[in-house]
């Protein structure tokens, strides 16, 4: 199911009621000083794309031309950009991603994408109202409150979902053949990042990162550190099914680990190399250690697997990652809105361009897609071959 959702998907998946858009970096906000009011808004949009987008030249007049037509700026985006990076924000679609980057909103707790252009629910969080509602992996949600969802946009979608602790929300649920309404009461969702580490077999130790946010690098160090007062000989870090996030995480993480040259290279649209260089303060000590991937492993995940991989710090296990090379920058707009501008690429630490490419594992161990599934979902008694090989990996290592 994973793998056939990559290409559907197109990395949009988002945390419900948080509005940010995964597999996305976002290295930087920029304020904007320009005029306000629609067209003002509009015109800002128009400039940023001629000065910084990536992919570059964007013709004025096109861009002009298709909002005439599609009467948004997003439909413009959509016809003339083509980039489905590239993403005009509300000012509350925009207050929202920054919320989910803290790691913690009001929602329902659940992941959704669009597949075959309906809004879909990916995966519920555990224990979350979502999921306690019953909420299932390909669920499609027709209708938000009564409000169709046949042209909603991601952005506002979320933005209709998520709302304060104690409300309600009625959503209109298509599975199957079925049609029929689910009513949820929103909580606040708590987003970790990384998981209760646990020592396994042979004293090693298995640390699940699930996304890359504010909270990661400190969840990561005192995960790190428990294993430490665990006496861990090694280490397996699974970073399957994790979209990515922030850079300043991925760069953070990997700093743990690597601890000089290059961690990441960003690219400009001229072709210009800047490194995020290590810094020996703060680095462990080498240990036998594997690092879990497969094909919905991105962008931020992609970089720290990338630096592992690249220094030889770690085997990789599993399938090839998504391949999400590409660095949006938001811009905030003078009406509080924002543009989400795909503004650089990105370069593994070894300088490896991966966008469209991916991570291929050094050790390959694919697991048919309802296995994949049972997976995600933290199934019990599914047996788990990715990470009993690199278990075996890391165990021969010691």
């Amino acid at each position: 199911m994973f793998k056939r959702w990559r290409g559907l998907l197109v990395l949009f998946a988002v945390f419900l009621a948080a509005g940010a858009v995964f597999g996305m970096v976002y290295p930087h906000v920029w304020a904007s000083d320009e005029t306000s009011g629609e067209m003002g808004t509009l015109m800002e949009v128009v400039g940023l794309l001629n000065n910084r987008y990536y992919y570059q030249p964007v013709n004025t007049l096109d861009l002009i031309d298709s909002y005439n037509r599609q009467g948004t700026i997003n439909g413009m985006l959509r016809e003339a950009v083509e980039d489905p990076y590239t993403r005009y924000m509300s000012p509350q679609a925009f207050e929202q991603m920054i919320t989910t980057t803290r790691g913690e909103y009001g929602g329902i707790g659940i992941v959704v994408g669009m597949q075959d252009g309906e809004l879909t629910v990916i995966s519920p969080f555990k224990g979350t109202p979502g999921d306690e509602a019953g909420l299932r992996s390909g669920d499609k949600i027709r209708a938000i409150d009564g409000r169709p969802t046949t042209y909603m946009s991601l952005d506002e979608a979320v933005g209709l979902m998520r709302g304060p602790q104690g409300e309600d929300i009625t959503l209109t649920i298509g599975r199957n053949d079925e049609e029929f309404d689910v009513h949820i009461v929103r909580d606040i969702i708590d987003v970790v990042s990384v998981e209760e580490p646990i020592l396994m077999e042979n004293d090693i130790g298995y640390i699940e990162l699930t996304t890359f946010s504010e909270r990661t690098h400190r969840e990561m160090q005192e995960a790190l550190e428990q294993l430490d007062d665990m006496e861990a000989k090694g280490l397996v870090l699974d970073l399957r099914f994790n979209p990515g996030g922030t850079l300043n995480a991925a760069v953070e993480v990997t700093d743990l680990f690597v601890g000089e040259g290059a961690l990441v290279y960003l690219e400009d649209q001229d072709g210009n190399r800047a490194p995020y260089e290590a810094q020996k303060e703060g680095t462990r000590e080498p240990m036998p250690m594997a690092v879990l991937i497969n094909g919905s492993s991105a962008s931020a995940s992609e970089i720290v697997a990338g630096a592992l991989q690249d220094n030889d710090l770690a085997v990789l296990v599993g399938t090839q990652t998504f391949g999400k090379g590409l660095v949006q920058s938001v811009h905030q707009l003078r009406d509080g809105s924002a543009l989400s501008l795909t503004e650089q690429a990105y370069l593994t630490s070894g300088g490896r361009n991966i966008d469209a490419k991916g991570i291929e594992p050094d050790i390959i161990v694919e697991i048919d897609e309802d296995k994949e599934e049972e997976l995600y979902l933290g199934e019990e008694d599914v047996t788990d071959k990715q990470l009993e090989k690199a278990l075996e990996i890391v165990a021969e290592k010691l």
